[in-house]
């Protein structure tokens, strides 16, 4: 974070800010309304502004929560990855209705979406997969996410094992990791303002296009 955003954390903080949300027009985009915020985010120095909570309910009813990293965005959808044997992929499995969460601090900003998920073609996993650092990439097939391990040395000796497997080539796409896509039905902006009267703008899919309203804060 840069001296000017931290600046603004500091003096906004809690109190809100005197910037809204943009006034509601028939042709606003949520899409392109959430690329000008996520840009704004990351210019303004915003720790891993791509990090988002992802809010799932499993077949037993039960809802979990964790963070995941925005991969990437259009009108399709929102992509993030991992492996689909974690609980997380278990949850969208038994319900693909999930809720993913932003939140910039230092902007006062939140960006709440709503929508199903499905998992991406292997095609496009494997496109990211081969951008991602080669210990990621091994990480990937030594872990077996969410499943119980014994201690650290079984994890870090199975990641030394996939490592000399794969030495002098390229780490292959495990055939259980890939991501998926949120496409949205509802996408909700809100925006810090003083004395808690905050901005709140909802958009919601429909089968003629999206429908804008204001709700109170």
């Amino acid at each position: 974070m840069d001296l000017r955003a931290a600046l603004r954390t500091l003096l906004t903080l809690g109190k809100g800010t005197t910037q809204g949300l943009p006034p509601l027009t028939a042709d606003r985009d949520p899409i392109e309304l959430f690329g000008e915020q996520f840009a704004a985010a990351t210019a303004c120095g915003v720790l891993l502004a791509e990090s988002a909570a992802l809010a799932t309910v499993g077949a037993d009813g039960k809802p979990s929560a964790r963070m995941v990293l925005l991969k990437g965005y259009d009108r399709d959808g929102f992509v993030f990855f991992t492996n689909y044997d974690s609980r997380k992929a278990r949850d969208m499995q038994a319900n693909p209705q999930v809720a993913l969460l932003f939140h910039w601090a230092s902007l006062q900003r939140q960006v709440r979406i709503e929508g199903t998920v499905a998992q991406i073609s292997r095609e496009e996993s494997e496109a990211y997969f081969r951008t991602r650092p080669r210990g990621s990439q091994v990480g990937a097939w030594a872990s077996e996410q969410s499943a119980k391990l014994e201690n650290r040395e079984v994890l870090e000796k199975k990641a030394r094992e996939i490592e000399r497997r794969y030495a002098g080539g390229d780490v292959p796409l495990p055939p259980f990791w890939g991501g998926y896509r949120l496409a949205p039905a509802q996408i909700e902006f809100w925006q810090g303002r003083i004395d808690r009267l905050h901005d709140r703008i909802l958009f919601v899919r429909t089968e003629s296009g999206w429908r804008s309203s204001r709700l109170y804060p």
